[in-house]
């Protein structure tokens, strides 16, 4: 699969260190690496097709301070969508109100029709990019049928119904940024763990330090804003779990690429 990291913060720091310690992981994760840099509602999103440690543009970015209070990262083992850079994370669009969305994900979505309508939209190939997409439309729809853009409340609430409903079979590890809050989520056992901060909270499949690093709350979608945790969704229940058909299926995948 794949690996992901976030950051959430009241002010800005210092994020190198864990951010070298997170792409170091790219041996096991060669198919390509992202990095989101927020400043509000502005990201900048750079990303490459290839394995984040042989990459000589990283290894110049990390030499160069990254002081922020958001940011996402992403080490890319592909499963579904070739090694290309159109499918590498982060993914980001805007809604019809200019709120910009970013997301990064670990996991495969076996089975969620609604997701199909975008094979043809979307840029890429990937399952991931089509998550993205769906929440963008649920979301315009919303806003258009109210006139005005969702409240943060509102927007918490699409997103962990919509993430609920989508767990189901599929393994959904996500880190969502809305331009104001960050969304946490994780089905799959021991796959997503936080590290809390006097100056906010840091998130990553596996821990970067010797720090006391804890499992995110699983199955269970939760939102920060300025590195405190804001709204806590549903319990869905909805557990993923590795299976012979599933693991089949993803070698089938894989072998195509």
């Amino acid at each position: 699969m794949c690996e992901i990291f976030g950051a959430c913060f009241n002010n800005e720091l210092f994020l190198n260190d864990y951010l070298k310690s997170f792409y170091s992981h790219s041996n096991n994760h060669p198919h390509g690496w992202g990095l989101a840099v927020a400043d509000g509602d502005d990201i900048s999103i750079e990303k490459e097709p290839i394995q984040a440690t042989k990459s000589n543009y990283l290894k110049e970015r990390l030499s160069l301070p990254i002081n922020a209070k958001t940011v996402l990262a992403h080490i890319r083992y592909a499963t579904i969508g070739n090694v290309d850079y159109k499918n590498c994370h982060p993914y980001s669009k805007k809604d019809n109100f200019s709120r910009r969305w970013t997301l990064i994900h670990n996991g495969t979505i076996f089975d969620y029709p609604p997701l199909s309508r975008f094979l043809k939209q979307q840029k890429g190939d990937t399952d991931s990019e089509r998550i993205l997409l769906y929440i963008i439309e649920q979301v315009n729809k919303r806003q258009k049928a109210s006139y005005r853009p969702l409240e943060p409340h509102e927007r918490f609430s699409l997103v962990d119904s919509i993430v609920s409903e989508m767990s189901r079979g599929n393994k959904l590890n996500l880190l969502i940024y809305d331009g104001e809050y960050m969304y946490a989520h994780t089905n799959y056992a021991d796959s997503l763990h936080y590290l809390q901060t006097e100056n906010g909270i840091i998130f990553s499949t596996l821990p970067l330090s010797r720090d006391e690093w804890q499992k995110l709350p699983f199955t269970t979608l939760l939102a920060y804003k300025d590195g405190k945790a804001v709204f806590k969704g549903t319990n869905h229940k909805n557990e993923y779990k590795d299976n012979e058909e599933s693991i089949k299926l993803l070698y089938q995948i894989f072998s195509n690429l």
